[in-house]
């Protein structure tokens, strides 16, 4: 009985981890092969977050595990919170969690709105530990793409308290980001700096990005000023956040801003920054420090381990046309650039797609997945158990 018992439930684990996980991959499908997306099919590609702060599969795991748990009685548990709220009794922490972590569709999402109304009310002059519930929230609303529900709730002042963390923010910024909303992800920014939500360091790489992408006179002033306060409150920004921050400045012709954000870098080593160096020059008409730049990554190096700087054909294709009418500077341009082609150095993604193309995740998925598939009562893996028919 124990092992046909045992078998019924790895059946139900199998198929909801299939349905689960196939929504978010064709999602993400969609997303990174869109007829209607093509500019980002040389690399580039559009959201900023690493999967280890959307953390949106172990999100997905644990509503594995908790809907297994209430198989054939999620219903029952609908209704009874139904009741519960209807006869205006107190909603404890772990029935939120549940609630939330059986959410499937749109109608689900309208009993876990007026859940946490409730559960905020009751709960906001009281401390609630460690666990926060706006990251929970915003993870579902990403995983059902109720973006527009996530920002209702997170702009409600009805709810001030409830998104005190700056990942619930991040991700929604995140997910309006990767739908091209770079209005909608400036007003979250705004309403977080209006909470008092201290940011971090993906908070104003995703600040710098909105602004870029919004490249408007109004949008660099808003990212000057966020840069300021950063650095007169000491903060330290990623080469990623400088580097969509100066992108923006040579957009709007802002060459002598772009050198002084700059020059704030500690390390300039990355492949975007050292091609936007090679543009800081170029728009600034110091061609010769240009060609410099792009010949010292031409030099051989003592270990075949350093990997020798990559340059954009965008990029190249700007210095060429800024040599317009100086022979001798054209024909070094012309030698330096075949030496960079012979040693595979010239890459077709655009500043762009340089710019948003995803960082690698900190730690591996194959990991990050086993060390959830531990049983906490036999403590043995639960990848055969999982997966056995």
């Amino acid at each position: 009985e124990g092992s046909i018992r045992m078998a019924e439930v790895s059946r139900c684990l199998n198929r909801i981890l299939l349905e689960t996980m196939q929504r978010s991959v064709t999602r993400d499908v969609l997303l990174r092969f869109n007829p209607g997306c093509r500019r980002w099919a040389l690399g580039g590609k559009r959201y900023l977050l690493t999967d280890d702060v959307i953390k949106l599969q172990e999100f997905q795991q644990a509503k594995v595990m908790v809907s297994c748990r209430f198989q054939g009685k999620k219903e029952i548990y609908f209704k009874d919170m139904e009741e519960k709220m209807k006869e205006k009794g107190l909603i404890l922490k772990e029935e939120l969690k549940t609630l939330l972590h059986l959410c499937e569709t749109q109608e689900d999402m309208e009993l876990a709105r007026n859940a946490i109304y409730r559960y905020h009310a009751e709960n906001r002059n009281v401390c609630f530990g460690e666990f926060k519930f706006g990251p929970l929230f915003i993870r579902l609303c990403y995983e059902l793409d109720l973006e527009q529900s996530a920002v209702e709730l997170i702009k409600d002042q009805h709810l001030k308290g409830f998104f005190s963390d700056c990942t619930s923010f991040n991700i929604l910024m995140n997910m309006l980001f990767i739908k091209d909303n770079y209005e909608g992800a400036l007003e979250v920014l705004i309403e977080m700096k209006n909470q008092g939500v201290k940011f971090n360091k993906d908070t104003y790489v995703l600040a710098f990005a909105i602004c870029y992408k919004l490249n408007s006179a109004k949008s660099f002033n808003t990212s000057m000023n966020l840069l300021d306060e950063a650095l007169i409150k000491g903060e330290v920004l990623t080469k990623r956040a400088y580097s969509f921050a100066i992108a923006l400045a040579l957009k709007q012709n802002q060459v002598a801003k772009a050198r002084a954000i700059y020059s704030q870098i500690i390390s300039p080593d990355s492949r975007a920054c050292t091609n936007l160096n090679v543009l800081i020059h170029a728009h600034s008409g110091l061609l010769e420090g240009a060609l410099q730049i792009l010949e010292a990554s031409t030099e051989k190096t003592h270990s075949s381990l350093v990997r020798k700087p990559e340059f954009s054909e965008e990029v190249l294709a700007t210095v060429k046309e800024k040599l317009y009418g100086q022979p001798a500077l054209q024909d070094r341009f012309r030698e330096i650039y075949n030496r960079l082609q012979v040693a595979y150095q010239i890459i077709p993604q655009t500043v762009d797609a340089i710019l948003c193309v995803i960082p690698q995740r900190k730690k591996p998925d194959v990991l990050s997945f086993n060390r959830r598939q531990i049983s906490r009562r036999t403590l043995q893996p639960l990848n055969s158990f999982l997966m056995a028919e």
